[in-house]
């Protein structure tokens, strides 16, 4: 597969030194830059996801008319927390 470019972005002196800075051995800034896309990428898509259910989640209460107080969700993943904890534990 042939590969292809990201377009050149102009920053200021500034923002590049501090990319550069923060470069792990052997990295080149070329390769931070690609990852630091790839990342924004699955987390625009993780937040995408996360929407699609939560609308989905939202149409399926009204459809339904089952709906779940906060105090209940939070005590539910509170016991789910205590035994994934004490799990853990051994």
């Amino acid at each position: 597969m042939k590969t292809a470019s990201i377009p050149s972005i102009r920053v200021n002196p500034e923002l590049r030194q501090e990319a550069q800075g923060v470069l792990q051995e052997g990295e080149s800034l070329s390769s931070f830059v690609e990852q630091s896309i790839r990342s924004n990428i699955a987390r625009r898509q993780s937040q995408q996801e996360f929407i699609a259910r939560g609308l989905a989640s939202r149409d399926e209460a009204k459809r339904s008319g089952e709906y779940f107080s906060a105090q209940d969700v939070l005590g539910e993943l509170d016991d789910m927390l205590a035994a994934a904890e004490s799990t853990a534990r051994g």
